[in-house]
């Protein structure tokens, strides 16, 4: 018996779609207004921080914001941190993560609708393209279009003024770890590091690609922090929502099914709102992991309202709680209510996935062309759910603590090791002598003056290496600014004063300028008696 060919033939599987272009439309509104001011905003603190000048003296660097890995020092105005104080930064990020966890719990996904760079810069790239090559519909004919002189200037144009922001965007961001002005002056003269460049290298290629070409691919693909979002949210976070609720049944022809009696929605289904998302969604078929909250469906569909004479917030901010209860008083109660709106012309499209049916003519007052005042909308007392107090309560004991930490911080430390071989010297006069080698941190960018003295063990005697067997009871010691001062000390005593082979006693060492004190315990070894 033959086979049938079609048998034969082995069904192509794809597991991955190739990415789609999308060209959003401009739109204009208070989201569109408020995503340029944070935009300008944080690219404006990034730019600009590294030239900030802060006066620590002449002996530390003057750049407000550093992080100076070759001498492992940290410098934020007044604050410098030391590479032992690394619990500071940890705390820091302890405040961003619960910072941004309580974004989300009570924004969603702001952070990356507003704040995360690929946006950012994702953003400022589309304009770079918007300006160039048009809006949307132009764009979209370029795309199509042959490859003409006029297609490859502009796509040459654009993708030049996308590698200087690139390549502007790693010479900035390597400028936080090094002297900003010499920076530059080194790196146009071609006489920086070879790393710097490399760095340079790397940073324009990322944001190029990923801003130019993979954009929301980023979010979806690449970034875990959608999934976590996703997984934070409960019903009092506030999303960007479609409210079919009073959009449903969607037409484009409202006007001529009004006409003829028929229950209509809010939604004329023009698209707006799937014109104008970078992520190229349509919002109305619910939460997207490809959502950012960009809220520009928003503005969109509100101008579109606006021309319509209808209210706005169609699509809104909202929560879950609120939407839910919305949906329940816009849907049909009983079986012969819904029975009644299948039968109407038009009823198929306001029938949900959870098979609900929305009834206009609860959402909407008739006589008004109102909606019915029954309805919830956000307030400000969603922000005070047990959720995002506990949040802001972490994150204020956090950074409370870190500012009383810092307060009570002292710029003056150190460290003393003890010989271990040998523990300790005869002397030919009976004395015992033992070693130690200290180090003094003076954690300020000033030098200072600090006297060195013991405490439990009196009568002691001091002496330095190389310094002519002088013995002191006390040291006065030089330190230099920001510089740890290593200083090898021997100490001399009677064992006849001493009743215990080891005897711990404790080394103090002093600002002359303000007496601030720091304090180490070591021991005393001698022979056993």
């Amino acid at each position: 018996m033959a086979k049938n060919p079609k048998e034969n033939k082995q069904e192509k599987i794809v597991l991955y779609e190739a990415r789609k272009n999308i060209f959003p439309k401009d739109v204009k509104g208070n989201f569109r207004r408020f995503k340029w001011f944070w935009l300008l905003l944080t690219l404006g603190i990034f730019v600009f921080t590294p030239w900030i000048r802060w006066d620590r003296g002449p002996y530390a660097s003057d750049q407000f914001l550093l992080i100076d890995l070759a001498n492992r020092k940290f410098f934020f105005a007044n604050i410098e941190i030391w590479p032992q104080e690394f619990y500071y930064v940890t705390g820091m990020l302890i405040m961003a993560g619960v910072g941004l966890f309580l974004i989300t719990s009570v924004l969603g996904r702001a952070w990356c609708g507003y704040s995360c760079p690929q946006t950012v810069f994702t953003d400022m790239f589309i304009w770079v393209e918007r300006k160039i090559e048009g809006d949307r519909n132009a764009r979209l004919k370029l795309e199509k279009g042959a490859w003409t002189f006029e297609k490859i200037f502009k796509f040459s144009l654009k993708y030049l003024i996308w590698l200087i922001i690139s390549i502007l965007t790693g010479a900035v961001f390597i400028s936080y770890f090094a002297e900003a002005p010499q920076l530059a002056k080194d790196l146009i003269t071609l006489q920086a590091a070879p790393v710097a460049y490399i760095t340079i290298a790397i940073l324009t290629a990322t944001t190029f690609i990923f801003a130019g070409f993979m954009r929301e691919q980023m979010c979806v693909y690449m970034c875990p922090w959608p999934r976590i979002q996703g997984a934070m949210l409960d019903e009092n976070s506030l999303t960007v929502t479609y409210n079919d609720w009073r959009g449903e049944p969607r037409t484009k022809s409202a006007k001529k099914l009004k006409a003829a009696g028929d229950l209509v929605g809010d939604c004329v289904d023009c698209d707006a709102c799937v014109a104008v998302c970078p992520t190229g969604i349509d919002i109305r078929d619910g939460q997207q992991i490809e959502c950012i909250t960009c809220g520009l469906c928003i503005d969109a569909c509100d101008n579109v309202m606006e021309k319509l004479g209808l209210e706005k917030g169609l699509i809104s901010y909202t929560t879950l709680k609120d939407y839910t209860q919305n949906l329940a008083l816009a849907s049909a109660v009983s079986e012969d209510e819904k029975k009644q709106l299948l039968a109407s012309h038009h009823a198929n499209h306001n029938v949900l996935m959870d098979n609900r049916t929305i009834v206009p003519s609860k959402v909407r007052d008739s006589k008004t062309n109102k909606l019915f005042e029954k309805f919830k909308y956000p307030n400000w007392k969603l922000f005070l759910s047990p959720r995002n107090v506990l949040y802001f309560t972490i994150w204020g004991a956090v950074g409370i603590g870190m500012l009383v930490v810092l307060s009570l911080r002292n710029p003056l430390d150190m460290n003393i090791l003890h010989d271990r071989n040998p523990l300790y010297v005869a002397l030919s006069d009976g004395t015992i002598r033992n070693g130690y080698d200290i180090k003094i941190l003076n954690m300020v960018p000033q030098p200072q003056k600090v006297e060195l003295k013991l405490e439990g063990l009196p009568n002691a005697k001091l002496s330095l290496v190389n310094n002519n067997n002088e013995i002191f009871e006390s040291l006065i010691l030089d330190l230099p600014p920001d510089e740890v001062l290593p200083v090898r000390l021997y100490i001399t005593y009677d064992p006849k004063e001493l009743e215990e082979v080891r005897t711990n006693f404790k080394m103090i060492v002093t600002y002359l300028s303000n007496e601030r004190t720091t304090s180490a315990v070591t021991f005393f070894e001698i022979p056993a008696k």
